[in-house]
């Protein structure tokens, strides 16, 4: 192909001297030498047309125009008497772009950003475009600290006029700093000021941490850590005045010095409020939190801008901006700061509406609305409304715009953005976890079923211990205002002996009815009423403790119960959540008349709170009382709280601490010594962890590990006179475990495991160190 062509300049050579040698007519164009590109492409950016007069400038203006198209690489215009011949020769295309050795950055974004720049497979290959990416993913990798890391490329020649384009990387290694040195600090020494870096020098702990590894960008924002660090402490004149990052010649080891100025503290002596006053000034006043002869804060600055600006979208001021403005006194080292305030015009909600709700009815989004259309725009309403939607958990992820309406100055649509996730499941489950076994079982599970917004779940389950079948329907809106409605059937067959409980089993089925009343955004009440039938089956090595509850109560029972709760929650997320507060308490009782009489009370909390850097603190507790009434002579046993394993004691072995019943001492001439737990009627258990991030995960929402701490015991205020372990309400009775622990929601259900060290265990207690539990039950 190559000689094809040169053969055609030497002939079209001839007759080009021809073409610059006078004005001629275009009575025809010749097009030579496309492969690829059509004829329609050239002629449309080619400036002459038949008939045209041409001259030599007219010539080279065309021959540039053919060059800017960027598909030729020479372009050779000739004339043959009245024909004007233009010979071209194509750039090459790009057949196949490979990539090696890139870790760092991925392949897929690597081949974007050359695709976005026009190098991408099927394409015309420019080589001024593959040096400029090489030279732009070099400081890429540099700009990560990768100073030794080596981009190459290699254009191979293929058949037809084609190139395959090879990029090998080498990303070297990360360069770690060593040192960095803050030149100009007088009031403040460099561990305190260095105390709030995110990037550190290297220490015992930083191949886990990756802290000590340089990047730009990193150390941009810890400029900008360093001088808000002196402006909340007054330092207005502060100032970065010079930073010097240096490299080793190995390019392993980074030194970095800072220059600073601290200059003067500035007290602040005058707050003014400008601008237009739309909300009472006292109003206004009492929502700055930088008050006079304070020292100036930044931070306390900007919080107050923002609780201005938080009040005035609340009143319908949706674009307000509220700006503060320190004015310095150099002669006495005070500031007068200004707060400007600029409400806009009040706005008004046009409509409400809903993007991206392929599934899900537009009615039960709307129904979760607290900004209602046509009133004055509520950013509080606004923003609680999309909280609402995030709670629903039919959706990935929730966006809100307040849009302009054009044409108007006071009216705005509020759009919400949902993307639609899976909210149901159908299939099967296998799951594996101490003290219960292997678990099977098929379920159906819909919480948003066709899009109306109401939860049906079909649930049919085989353990080692366990069988049962559970339906259920839940309707939350049941009426407008948001009380709940839900139905459940079920039946269970229960074997306690599989499970680290005393000899027996139960066969129950029965049916309940729920419903809840919204008090608050963040509370419910709600109560129910059911009915369950319950066959109790002993076997004939029944305990003292249960033969003597048969003896009294009998073994067949018909129970109405009631409950009555109340739940409060500010978690800021439904699984797995880092801050807020949760509360529940619980008062369940069978009804006077029942087969059995009895009630329990519980109450279950926990509190999040951020600590440092990805860390938070969770302190969580769980109390049980439950006592007998009635014609029923104690507590039934098969409703006795249980303690240890997860969401216990983790360290003891699961539902193992607490009260164990007497073994029959003479049963059909057969005598047994070991005891096996009965629980009790009080249950006492607390506990503290720490939540951290696991290096070298992506999704940190998706698992979860922790530092933990748990406390407590399972307490019985009737022990019976022949019950040997059994004890009453005693701090000193208390078990504790430290350890670790984490909990991964895979595909197919979650994975927790524990490793624990028990402290205080009686000789009557079962550890275990290493604990797990793979998959769930439905």
């Amino acid at each position: 192909m190559k000689n094809f062509f040169s053969g055609i300049l030497i002939a079209l050579f001839a007759f080009s001297a021809s073409v610059y040698a006078a004005v001629f007519q275009v009575d025809d164009i010749r097009i030579e030498g496309l492969q690829r590109v059509s004829a329609g492409t050239v002629f449309a950016a080619l400036p002459i047309s038949v008939g045209d007069l041409v001259d030599q400038p007219a010539i080279r203006e065309a021959t540039r125009s053919l060059f800017r198209t960027g598909y030729f690489s020479d372009v050779v215009m000739a004339r043959e008497n009245g024909v004007l011949v233009i010979a071209l020769a194509e750039r090459p295309a790009v057949t196949e772009i490979n990539l090696d050795g890139n870790k760092a950055i991925e392949t897929d974004q690597l081949l974007s950003a050359l695709r976005d720049n026009g190098l991408a497979e099927g394409q015309i290959f420019r080589q001024v475009i593959l040096e400029g990416m090489t030279q732009e993913l070099q400081r890429q990798y540099v700009s990560q600290g990768r100073y030794g890391a080596l981009v190459e490329t290699e254009v191979k020649q293929l058949p037809r006029n084609r190139v395959a384009v090879n990029i090998n990387i080498d990303e070297g290694d990360v360069a770690k700093i060593r040192h960095i040195n803050i030149v100009g600090n007088q009031h403040f020494t460099e561990e305190e000021l260095l105390e709030s870096f995110e990037q550190k020098t290297t220490g015992w702990l930083s191949w886990l941490s990756s802290n000590d590894k340089y990047a730009r960008e990193k150390l941009s924002g810890d400029l900008e850590t360093l001088e808000s660090w002196y402006l909340d402490r007054g330092y207005l004149q502060f100032a970065i005045e010079s930073t010097q990052v240096s490299i080793s010649p190995e390019k392993e080891s980074v030194y970095i010095t800072i220059n600073i100025n601290e200059g003067d503290v500035y007290r602040v002596n005058e707050v003014e409020l400008a601008g237009e006053m739309v909300i009472p000034e006292s109003h206004v006043r009492a929502m700055i939190i930088l008050k006079e002869g304070m020292t100036f804060s930044q931070t306390l600055m900007t919080t107050s801008n923002e609780y201005i600006t938080r009040r005035l979208g609340n009143d319908g001021y949706t674009f307000a901006e509220v700006q503060g403005f320190p004015e310095v006194n150099e002669e006495d080292k005070t500031a007068k700061v200004t707060f400007l305030i600029k409400p806009g015009m009040r706005a008004y909600v046009r409509r409400v509406e809903f993007r991206g709700n392929t599934k899900t009815a537009d009615s039960v989004l709307r129904r979760e609305m607290r900004q209602m259309e046509s009133a004055s725009a509520n950013n509080a309403l606004i923003e609680m409304s999309k909280v609402r939607l995030e709670r629903l958990g039919f959706f990935k992820e929730v966006n809100v715009e307040n849009i302009p309406v054009a044409g108007t100055n006071d009216q705005i649509d509020v759009v919400y953005t949902v993307e639609e996730q899976p909210s149901g499941s159908i299939g099967a489950s296998v799951g594996y976890a101490q003290g219960t076994g292997l678990i099977i079982g098929a379920n159906l599970s819909e919480n948003n079923f066709l899009g109306t917004g109401k939860k049906v779940g079909i649930g049919i389950n085989r353990s080692t211990y366990q069988s049962s079948l559970n339906l259920s329907y839940t309707e939350p809106y049941f009426t407008t205002d948001g009380v709940s409605v839900g139905y459940s059937l079920f039946a269970r067959e229960t074997d306690y002996d599989e499970i680290n409980v005393a000899s027996f089993s139960t066969n129950t089925y029965g049916a309940s009815v729920n419903w809840g009343y919204p008090v608050s955004e963040i509370q419910r009440i709600g109560f129910g009423l059911g009915y369950e039938n319950l066959d109790l089956q002993t076997g004939s090595f029944a305990s003292q403790e249960i033969s003597d509850f048969v003896a009294a109560n009998g073994s067949d029972f018909d129970v109405f119960n009631a409950n009555v709760n109340w739940v409060k929650s500010t978690l800021n997320r439904g699984v797995f959540a880092t801050r807020g507060t949760s509360q529940r308490l619980g008062v369940d009782i069978a009804l006077p008349g029942s087969g059995l009489e009895y009630y329990k009370i519980t109450y279950s909390g926990q509190h999040l709170r951020k600590l440092y850097r990805g860390l938070s603190l969770k302190l969580r507790t769980d109390l049980g009382y439950g006592e007998s009434y009635g014609d029923t002579t104690q507590m039934p046993f098969f409703k006795n709280f249980y303690g240890g394993g997860f969401g216990s004691v983790r360290g003891f072995k699961r539902n193992t601490l607490g009260p164990q019943d007497t073994p029959c001492a003479d049963c059909d001439g057969a005598f047994f010594d070991d005891p096996d737990p009965i629980g009790g009627n009080v249950q006492i258990e607390f506990g503290a962890e720490v939540i951290f991030p696991l290096p070298f995960i992506k999704d940190q929402r998706s698992v979860q590990s922790t530092f933990f701490f748990d406390a407590g015991n399972i307490f019985n205020t009737k022990c019976g006179d022949d019950q040997e372990i059994c004890d009453s309400p005693e701090f000193g009775e208390l078990r504790y475990s430290v350890g670790v622990g984490a909990t991964w929601l895979s595909g197919f259900g979650p994975i927790t495991f524990s490793f624990a060290k028990p402290f205080n265990a009686s000789e009557s207690d079962e550890t275990e160190v290493f604990q797990f539990s793979l998959g769930n039950q439905f």
